[in-house]
């Protein structure tokens, strides 16, 4: 699709823009939408959470200070693209990162200080809870932070009037309105998806266990309520639009839509929110998203339960090691080649590297490679030591050696996804794969492939990531149609036309895939023995 500046300055001229803000871990971002969906100006802030007395956090100052500034950067972007402020828009909306624990008294005042996904502090209650739910509960989620502080005995606890994350806080100050987007209500408190609401059994549980301790609140009461995308969740109000805008030029009345968290506009903004599609982003990281068509039979630590951000349940498989170690030996061949005096470009490195891995055994003809760098809950490690493993008779040789690295990266998500996948019967119909892993074109996608046994699609662009996705939302909210799906709206009004690049799994992949991971899993035991040694 051409650019059109003069259509793109009309748009914002006439109120009809749409504009998405994200806090993620290290930017706040903002991306403002034209009436096609299609990204038209946007704003950035860097930031950093800091450590204070053991707990990761962001202040106040901060976070205030961070979104005012990201949305100046924005209104500068615009000013400088077509000479104009923005005045009015169509819908906003905001996401964050989520999870994470900032709890306010009956007075509105902040308890403690903002307690991030990133804490490590509430195993505890992560465990009790676990037991008493039969659900997985993460430590990062809000509920564990909650119980954790119960567990602690912290003195704020009997003061709490409304807890909630980033994002549901920021909605909370724009709009007056104590609510937040299903999918990152699902980040809270476990979700029941045939009610779209949170577990009512388990908010009786957890009032249960706590009756003893004798607060004067119960647990739906401190809640935010959840929403699902495209209902009505209150407009920007006079004081909510001077926060935003210090420049005074936002008019309030902009309807914003439903809070949401960073795994809903990752759905969103790929065009998995459809029941039997998933996505999966490969890059430090790699966590896996899949939409379910049905419970699953048990829990599994290894597995997150989410929802989509119009409550569908999703199985998210998340593992802390990817590409890490694979750039670590891509850059061990650049020295090499530097030693020789060839001046090499990455891209051609990179291209040259992993097409060489397809030439190689489909189960990498013995050679095994562990990518830890960090610890990975889902194989049981607590840290991590990259090694390269191979039999006396192995064929070593530079394909499988790169095969077994690109393995590798995928290694541990496959273990985690082989229990929706092999154990729950889980259906996929199409995966969407994002991150730098795909960036050579056709080989971290058909590796993934294999690994799922699925077809991926990879998108030429991803477009503008987490805040475009939250502007998609937000559009939905106020450009839809009566009745009409959010998935409808994404294949119609967003993604029509842009389907993808798709690869079908090789079942001869597949079946190497599955030989090599039987090899991996059995030398889990020379990594936790690499930890205790070195």
């Amino acid at each position: 699709m051409s650019f059109d500046a003069a259509k793109a300055k009309n748009t914002i001229e006439s109120g009809k823009a749409v504009l998405g803000i994200e806090f993620g871990s290290t930017r706040i971002k903002a991306v403002l939408v034209d009436e096609a969906n299609q990204p038209i100006a946007s704003g950035s802030h860097e930031w950093e959470n800091q450590l204070v007395n053991g707990v990761w956090t962001y202040s106040m100052d901060a976070i205030w200070g961070g979104l005012q500034d990201c949305y100046s950067d924005l209104a500068a972007d615009v000013r400088k693209k077509y000479g104009i402020v923005i005045e009015n828009l169509a819908a906003i909306g905001f996401s964050a990162m989520m999870h994470g624990y900032l709890a306010f008294d009956k007075n509105d005042e902040l308890l403690v200080p903002f307690r991030t996904w990133r804490n490590t502090i509430t195993e505890q209650a992560s465990k009790e809870l676990f037991d008493l739910f039969q659900f997985n509960i993460p430590q990062r989620w809000s509920i564990s932070h909650l119980y954790q502080a119960i567990l602690n005995g912290e003195e704020h606890v009997k003061d709490v009037a409304f807890f909630t994350t980033l994002a549901g806080y920021i909605h909370w100050q724009m709009t007056g309105q104590k609510v937040i987007g299903i999918g990152d209500a699902s980040g809270m408190f476990p979700i029941d998806s045939e009610s779209r609401d949170y577990n009512q059994k388990m908010i009786d549980q957890f009032d249960a266990l706590v009756a003893p301790k004798g607060y004067p609140w119960k647990l739906r009461d401190i809640l935010p309520k959840a929403l699902l995308a495209g209902e009505d969740a209150g407009v920007l109000t006079e004081e909510g639009a001077k926060k935003l805008d210090v420049s005074g030029m936002l008019k309030p009345g902009i309807p914003i839509a439903p809070p949401e968290g960073d795994a809903g506009t990752g759905m969103a903004a790929t065009n998995s929110v459809a029941v039997r599609t998933g996505n999966v982003s490969a890059g430090t990281s790699v966590f896996a998203m899949i939409v379910l068509e049905k419970e699953l039979s048990r829990a599994y630590p290894e597995i997150d339960m989410v929802t989509t951000p119009t409550g569908d349940a999703v199985a998210m498989v998340h593992c802390n090691n990817c590409t890490s170690d694979l750039n670590a030996w891509v850059g061990l061949f650049r020295e090499f080649s530097e030693a020789f005096g060839v001046e090499v470009d990455m891209d051609r490195l990179f291209g040259t590297l992993y097409n060489k891995a397809l030439e190689g055994d489909k189960d990498c003809g013995g050679v095994v490679a562990y990518n830890y760098f960090a610890g990975e809950p889902v194989t049981g490690l607590n840290e991590g030591r990259p090694l390269m493993v191979r039999t006396p008779d192995a064929k070593f040789n530079l394909a499988n050696f790169m095969r077994a690295n690109l393995y590798a990266s995928l290694a541990t998500l496959k273990i985690g996804l082989d229990l929706l996948l092999k154990n729950e019967d889980v259906q996929v119909d199409r995966i969407m794969g994002h991150g730098g892993l795909f960036k050579t074109k056709g080989v971290g996608q058909s590796i993934l492939a294999a690994a799922m046994d699925s077809p991926v699609s990879v998108m030429e662009t991803a477009g503008e990531g987490g805040p475009w996705g939250m502007a998609i939302l937000a559009s939905y909210l106020v450009n839809k149609k009566e009745g009409e799906s959010l998935d409808t709206f994404l294949n119609e009004s967003v993604f029509a036309g842009s389907e993808g690049v798709e690869i079908k799994p090789d079942p001869a992949d597949v079946a190497g895939f599955d030989a090599y991971i039987e090899s991996y899993k059995a030398g889990i035991a020379i990594e936790k023995a690499a930890v205790e040694a070195i």
